[in-house]
């Protein structure tokens, strides 16, 4: 293999995939990535058997072949390399050579038939879809995702359709995140679980292309395709919750507030939250009162008022501040609605005036002050 090309692709192309390529003691050769030279193009894969992903660099090929090279250590040095334009890459014996105008460097390789086959979709479903819209969809929810696997449905993202929408829906059983998007492409894909651990790299993969591409749902993956791109995840077989049932059409309480000053407030309550982050929600509309109180036995406490048109019943929750702060990232609207039917029972917020989306999350315990 020899082949010359801009440096700066090829530094991009190694910068989406590289952490797909992670430390494997078992696997040696799941710490490399593959090149292959051919038609003008250079080829670059990574997989770590659950996510696969193919990109394609237009390159200068003076001799077609393959090679495979630790991702970190090939990363490393084509980034280092920043007033450089172009580098070429050849193979002798079992060394890759990679040169510039000012540096050269010799790297072991591995045989490149030890490197996995990236499966691709076999008799799947086929769709157009806008990479923008999966990857907004995929970035409001995938925070409310169980971390463990031990519920392999929990550790997932949710992906599907509903009355011309696409549906994203993630939860870890004490809080849960739904984001509905309108879409001229979308079609009937049922429901399709990708792993947590997955959702970052699809994201940091799809997000610059600008351009349709294609998504195909095959059993056990899902594949997204244009040109220049294949990616492709293992999805998880089995059933993601029927949350529908547990969300509430009816309150007997609701607050509305500023965006800003509940996130200021929360950042100040913070400080003093205990162990667990307990952060306590106390309105009363007679009293026109909606106050954040953290308590710390061994700093102190904290209590916040916040102006807020409250109606209904008077409340008093108390909730983990990470699981409150986290859905304002999937919030565009200035203002935010907190509703519930009083104490034990799911607190639901969502922007004024968005119907997008919306977040539950269950109450540690009843306050009693």
């Amino acid at each position: 293999m020899n082949i010359e090309c801009v440096r700066e692709k090829l530094s991009e192309a190694l910068s989406k995939i590289t952490r797909i390529s992670q430390k494997n003691v078992t696997l040696p050769i799941l710490e490399c990535v593959f090149l292959r030279a051919e038609a003008n193009n250079l080829i670059i894969r990574s997989t770590n058997l659950d996510l696969g992903v193919e990109l394609s660099i237009p390159a200068k090929v003076k001799e077609v072949g393959s090679v495979a090279v630790s991702a970190q250590l090939l990363y490393g040095i084509i980034s280092n390399l920043s007033h450089e334009k172009s580098i070429s890459l050849e193979l002798k014996d079992t060394l890759l050579i990679c040169a510039t105008e000012s540096s050269v460097t010799k790297m072991k390789t591995l045989p490149v038939d030890d490197f996995p086959t990236i499966p691709r979709p076999d008799n799947g479903q086929e769709f157009t879809i806008v990479p923008n819209e999966i990857i907004e969809g995929l970035r409001s929810v995938m925070y409310s995702a169980a971390a463990t696997s031990i519920k392999p449905e929990l550790s997932s993202v949710m992906v599907a359709t509903d009355a011309g929408e696409l549906v994203f829906a993630a939860t870890d059983s004490l809080r849960l995140a739904e984001k509905r998007l309108k879409s001229k492409k979308t079609k009937d894909i049922g429901t399709v679980l990708i792993p947590f651990k997955n959702i970052a790299d699809c994201i940091k993969i799809l997000e610059n292309y600008t351009g349709e591409m294609k998504m195909v749902v095959a059993p056990n993956q899902i594949s997204f395709i244009a040109e220049g791109i294949f990616l492709t995840s293992r999805v998880i077989n089995g059933i993601f919750p029927d949350y529908k049932q547990i969300i509430p059409k009816e309150f007997s309480s609701e607050i509305i507030c500023l965006k800003e000053d509940i996130l200021n407030a929360l950042k100040i309550a913070n400080v003093f939250s205990d162990s667990l982050r307990q952060v306590y929600l106390h309105a009363d509309s007679s009293k026109k009162i909606f106050e954040i109180q953290t308590k710390n036995a061994a700093a102190g406490e904290n209590t916040n008022r916040i102006d807020a048109t409250i109606t209904g019943e008077a409340v008093q929750l108390s909730f983990n501040y990470k699981f409150i702060s986290d859905c304002f990232q999937s919030i565009a609207s200035d203002s935010v609605s907190f509703a519930t039917n009083g104490p034990h029972k799911p607190l639901i917020i969502r922007g004024v005036g968005d119907s997008s989306f919306r977040y539950l999350v269950m109450p540690i315990s009843q306050v009693s002050q």
